[in-house]
Order: C-alpha cells, then sequence, then structure tokens
C-alpha cells in the first residue's frame, strides 16, 4: 500500500502526511511540481522530527512517477483516486495490499488525463452542499480503511 500526492499546493498537508506515513509504515510518493519549496518550515513544522522516518520517493513529473511505477510493478499496484468527481464511495470499494492512493492538488485535484488512467476513482460520502474535505483529513480517512481491509496496520 502507498499513498501519493499529486502536485501537492500547501506545506503543511504534505508535512502532516508524511508524518501518517511514518507513523503507519505507509511509504508515500511525491509527484512534483509542488507549491512549495520541500524545505519549506511549514512542511518541517507539521511533520516534525517524522520526516526522517518517512520512507518517501519524490518523483519529478507525473510521466516519471508512472515510468517508476512501470519498472516497480511489485511494489506499485492499482491507481485509486480520490476525488470529488467519482460516484463510487471508498467504503464500497475492496481495497489490495500494492494500491496506490492517488490524492489531487488541494487547489485544483487532478488533470482529466490522470482521472483516465486510474484505476479506480473513490469519493468520500459528504454533505452535499460541502465542496471537499481537507486533503490530509481525507487521506487519512481512506487509507485508515485501506489498511483495515488489507491487515496492513503496523503490528502492536
Amino acid at each position: 500500500m502507498r499513498l501519493a500526492l499529486f502536485q501537492p499546493d500547501i506545506a503543511q498537508n504534505t508535512g502532516t502526511l508524511l508524518r501518517l506515513s511514518a507513523c503507519l509504515d505507509l511509504p508515500m510518493d511525491i509527484i512534483e511540481p509542488c507549491g512549495f519549496l520541500f524545505n519549506d518550515k511549514g512542511l518541517k513544522r507539521a511533520g516534525m522530527d517524522y520526516l526522517e522516518m518517512s520512507h518517501y520517493r519524490r518523483h519529478a513529473s507525473w510521466d516519471d512517477f508512472l515510468n517508476y511505477r512501470a519498472e516497480h510493478k511489485d511494489e506499485y499496484g492499482r491507481i485509486v483516486l480520490l476525488t470529488t468527481h467519482a460516484s463510487k464511495p471508498y467504503t464500497d470499494f475492496e481495497f489490495k495490499k500494492n494500491d496506490i492512493i492517488l490524492m489531487g492538488r488541494e487547489s485544483a485535484g487532478v488533470p482529466e488525463a490522470v482521472h483516465q488512467l486510474a484505476d479506480a476513482r473513490l469519493l468520500i460520502p459528504m454533505n452535499e452542499n460541502a465542496r471537499s474535505i481537507n486533503v490530509a483529513v481525507s487521506a487519512v480517512m481512506v487509507v485508515g480503511e485501506a489498511l483495515r481491509q488489507t491487515g496492513l496496520f503496523p503490528k502492536i
């Protein structure tokens, strides 16, 4: 199981998810360009001292990510995109151990070409008057369900 961020805009969200990555032994992919300097204070403040524990890989572009995924098929499975433009709730989806949970940019989601390449597109059911949930909170909800289904939470 992996978490991937597509061109993240907000350093604090990325730092929070890197901390999650460290705590749950969940590898992460950061698909650039980012909307902030990767050594930004907000990233370090949100990630705290967990950034060094996180297992993440930075990819210079979407194409670089796809090429790396193709070369590492044993680690990188289906692309499962979390999007407000989906019709299937994440709670009705059967996750697999090598799925990549892909989060879009906070400001714009992902381009149509990325939507088309996703193996699955999922949403979080929410109040019809709301636009979206914070990307870090959304990732936590879906990752929690995916790890529960696959038994991949760290052993205590």
